[in-house]
């Protein structure tokens, strides 16, 4: 793979993890604004009687100034002798209960009007962070995917590779490698079921013989079937046993197998990880361990997502013979955007499932 497929690789995994903590944060900080308004709204209410109705709890207005639009009539403060500011005003004293004015009437025309004026319920307030977060959630998802997501028979395949997963004997003997079936890297498969049959479990092709999800011919598949403990006779057309069968498959391609020989002794067949200069691209490290009797391994583990990418894209080549670079690179951009549907390469890819000239 070439540098510029790598650096575009590269920067597409920092957008999303950049996007993915921005979504972080803004959900934390909006789930310690609602328990900050919990607190707040389950401190008790203002009773009445603590009301303080005192002259000097009231706003002072000057007589010349105009009220406002659809005001109350307004009452100047008390001095401290309880005689009013402007004694011409009748009104000016009402809260002396010789001049029969209930002290209630200043609050209820124009008083104390944050101690009254109630906002929303504790449960709406609640409903409405509770919303903001999926909001959070939802806008997140739109931004990281643009808005775009992978065909509907993914997730059936999806679940099949769970279920076909589930057999043990997947992995390569007797290297045990498992990239194929490993939660981190298992997109492999139905990347390939995607690329190669469109998600037809009942795909086939009469020029090549290829039948099932994995491009794998019946014989293959039935030779592998019998090392998955699998029952026979190996059905293409199962989608469970086409997975499992491309897991082995893809697990030896890997690591490597060893097989016996027509005269009992082993036969080591190596696997990608046996050569150095493909370590030096998967890992980093041209170091490869080798055990007697065993194919040898990358002695450093595959985990970066630019290893991980230029290690599908190889494995592509090998599984369809004859396949282009550009083929295999459209594999490792699927790969490498599982979780991004939304990215541009990944649409334009998509538009041309169905091509033949995909798999070749």
């Amino acid at each position: 793979m070439t540098t510029q497929f790598e650096d575009i690789i590269r920067q597409n995994s920092q957008r999303l993890a950049d996007l993915k903590k921005t979504t972080e944060e803004l959900q934390r900080e909006l789930s310690e604004a609602r328990v900050s308004l919990e607190r707040e709204l389950a401190r008790p209410a203002h009773r009445h009687e603590d009301l303080d109705y005192s002259p000097e709890s009231l706003p002072y207005y000057s007589p010349d100034e105009p009220p406002f639009v659809g005001e109350g009539p307004r009452y100047d403060r008390l001095d401290r002798a309880g005689e009013s500011a402007a004694p011409e005003d009748r009104f000016a004293g009402p809260f002396t209960q010789d001049r029969g004015v209930d002290p209630t009437v200043g609050i209820v025309n124009h008083g104390r009007q944050s101690a009254y004026h109630r906002g929303l319920s504790r449960r709406s307030i609640i409903a409405i962070g509770g919303a903001a977060v999926v909001l959070v959630t939802v806008l997140a998802v739109i931004i990281t995917s643009g808005g775009a997501s992978w065909p509907a028979s993914v997730a059936t395949v999806q679940a099949e590779v769970t279920r076909a997963c589930q057999n043990p004997d997947v992995v390569s003997e007797p290297g045990q490698v498992n990239f194929a079936c490993a939660k981190a890297t298992r997109q492999i498969l139905w990347v390939f079921a995607l690329l190669t049959s469109d998600d037809n479990s009942h795909f086939a092709d009469t020029k090549t013989g290829r039948q099932g999800l994995e491009p794998i011919t019946p014989s293959q598949g039935g030779a592998v079937a019998a090392s998955l403990n699998l029952h026979h006779p190996y059905d293409p057309a199962n989608p469970i046993d086409s997975i499992a069968v491309a897991a082995r498959a893809i697990n030896d391609i890997i690591g490597g197998a060893t097989l016996t020989g027509t005269k009992g002794n082993p036969v080591v067949q190596p696997g990608l990880e046996s050569n150095s200069q493909n370590c030096m691209r998967y890992t980093g490290s041209g170091l490869v361990a080798s055990r007697q009797g065993f194919p040898d391994l990358c002695a450093h583990p595959v985990s970066s997502a630019e290893g991980q990418a230029a290690l599908v894209s190889d494995v592509y080549r090998k599984w369809i013979l004859g396949a282009s670079t550009g083929a295999a690179d459209d594999a490792a951009v699927l790969f490498a955007n599982a979780d991004n549907p939304g990215n541009p390469q990944v649409q334009a890819i998509l538009r041309q499932l169905g091509n033949e000239t995909l798999a070749a």
